[in-house]
């Protein structure tokens, strides 16, 4: 006699976007394997409305914050999970049919955590009659992002690549991992803190081949200049813990643009992102997604011709010199409490 397949929940944190939680739910109403439940933790003053109708039941909890509590939201939606296992899906991601059903074959108690397949849609894909078929014929990798395994699963070996768009756990590698680190607030920094925590209790992360969503296009700045106040305290909380800062490719971004400075005492903002800064980063609706290395490139392009000099490295070579500018942005200039 086989095991029964594990009952999967659903969770899903939203502020907005309802058209991209409907497409989500409509996603999850096409699944071969049915969850046990959706779990909302809007993050809003008002819960959804008229939301599709569903053969599982959907919950709304209500998280309150000025900032996005990204961390309390996502440990609020585990605690009241019912599931065996619990599927973290993010609001811009519109499930494949077999999204439910690869999770609910490859996580099982001790098995750590496991990250689908992710692909990126161009703006107008998901207007009326989308389908799984319509989606893969449009939507594209992410250049920065690993790909799917040629093999069912391989173990990431590397914490940073934790990317909390789409995850699985098993209800009990969950309660072992603590959940997030509620005092990162706002944007940035709580997910490569989730990461490192699974390292250090030996908890594996685990790419697999399915579990696969579409993430649904949407403006969107790389590097992400509307959250700077936020990445700038969380990067510290993170230096603080764990002894060095992260996010360093979005801060030596940051600070080739002038927006912010690395001093003695710390990371300074020194102005307010501007339109041509925005016009620099965001996603235009011809991009499937926003990247942060071309638009380092671009800047250090500008730098030259302002300099009247003429690049000749080459592009190992740039790189190179980008991860030392990089490096230099990980050792904190002050220390904050870690409590």
């Amino acid at each position: 006699m086989t095991d029964p397949a594990p009952s999967v929940s659903i969770l899903t944190l939203a502020r907005g976007r309802e058209a991209h939680l409907r497409h989500v739910i409509a996603g999850l109403a096409r699944q071969t394997h049915q969850p046990h439940e959706m779990i909302i933790a809007v993050m809003q003053d008002a819960p959804y409305t008229d939301l599709p109708d569903t053969d599982f039941p959907i919950r709304q909890i209500h998280i309150v914050d000025d900032e996005l509590p990204l961390a309390r939201a996502r440990n609020a939606a585990g605690a009241a999970a019912q599931g065996d296992v619990l599927v973290f899906l993010d609001v811009d991601c519109i499930p494949h049919p077999e999204l439910v059903a690869d999770y609910a074959a490859y996580t099982g108690k001790g098995d750590g955590l496991t990250m689908g397949e992710v692909l990126y849609l161009p703006a107008g894909a998901t207007g009326p009659g989308w389908t799984a078929e319509t989606f893969d014929a449009v939507a594209v990798r992410h250049s920065d992002r690993q790909g799917p395994p040629e093999s069912d699963r391989k173990r990431c070996e590397d914490y940073r690549c934790f990317w909390s768009l789409t995850f699985a756990m098993h209800r009990d590698d969950w309660a072992a991992s603590g959940g997030f680190d509620e005092r990162f607030r706002g944007y940035g920094g709580e997910d490569t803190d989730f990461g490192r925590t699974l390292q250090e209790k030996g908890i594996p992360i685990w790419w697999i081949r399915g579990a696969r969503s579409y993430h649904q296009h949407h403006a969107h700045c790389m590097p992400p200049i509307h959250h700077i106040a936020s990445i700038l305290r969380n990067t510290e909380i993170f230096a603080a813990k764990w002894g060095h800062r992260t996010m360093e490719h979005w801060l030596h971004g940051f600070r080739m643009m002038g927006l912010i400075e690395n001093g003695p005492d710390g990371l300074r903002q020194l102005r307010e992102p501007g339109p041509e800064d925005f016009a620099l980063c965001e996603q235009r609706s011809d991009m499937p997604y926003a990247a942060t290395g071309p638009v380092i490139r671009l800047l250090e392009d500008r730098e030259r011709r302002i300099a009247g000099t003429e690049d000749t490295r080459t592009m190992a070579e740039r790189h190179a010199e980008m991860t030392r500018m990089q490096a230099e942005l990980l050792t904190p200039g002050r220390r904050i409490a870690a409590e």
